[in-house]
């Protein structure tokens, strides 16, 4: 008896790893399938910006909003400026669950009078050969301090990772006095006692009370 041929379509290709027949369609339809699953199982994020005129519930509103989502705010730097109130939020969640927070972001911005944007974003990426440092500096209050500062980390290609200032007046004399906290990395080849020598006399230089020292855990 002759031996029984498979029809043309189930000859294999020249590959030799998928048929004719649909083999590499099936092999396509498996792909698109894991990476659907991977969008639906991994870590991403959205960065929401909102600013809008200060009252209360602004925070309780914006939270529960996300919440609902069912999405977590993971980070967030909140403060009121002058008289308006400032947000910047990193909500974590899967895609189609931040998919859902984008699209009710129109309407919270309507109820909330306040200015709402958004961008997807992922996971930071982690650079090993970068120290974090915390830089804090008080001085009298004059314009251009955070410029200065900023400048002197930039020339010798140190990043400001995080920064937070603000003014008050010194006990007893009513001074206006501000503050600067800073979060820096510093690449791992810089001589740390070379470099904290420099800003501690460029601080004086400006007359800067001014510290450098590890970030503590």
């Amino acid at each position: 008896m002759a031996p029984v041929r498979p029809p043309p379509g189930d000859a294999p290709t020249a590959a030799g790893d998928h048929r004719a027949d649909g083999g590499v369609l099936h092999f396509e339809a498996l792909s698109r399938l894991t990476m659907i699953r991977n969008m639906a199982t991994q870590k991403t994020y959205l960065v929401i910006s909102a600013l809008g005129t200060d009252h209360p519930g602004l925070v309780n509103d914006l939270s529960r909003a996300i919440l609902e989502h069912g999405c977590n705010i993971e980070d967030s730097r909140m403060a009121v400026l002058g008289g308006e109130f400032a947000a910047m939020l990193l909500v974590q969640g899967k895609w189609n669950t931040l998919a859902k927070v984008e699209n009710a972001l129109p309407e919270l911005e309507r109820t909330l009078g306040m200015t709402i944007i958004s961008k997807r974003t992922g996971e930071r990426a982690r650079n090993e050969n970068k120290l974090p440092y915390v830089v804090d500096v008080i001085a009298m209050d004059h314009p251009g301090i955070v410029n200065k500062l900023a400048g002197f980390f930039a020339e010798r290609n140190i990043n400001i990772e995080d920064m937070a200032t603000h003014t008050y007046a010194a006990a007893h004399t009513g001074t206006p006095m501000f503050a600067v906290h800073i979060t820096v990395g510093i690449p791992a080849d810089t001589h740390i006692a070379t470099l904290r020598e420099e800003f501690m006399d460029y601080c004086d230089g400006l007359n800067l009370d001014a510290v450098l020292e590890p970030l503590k855990a």
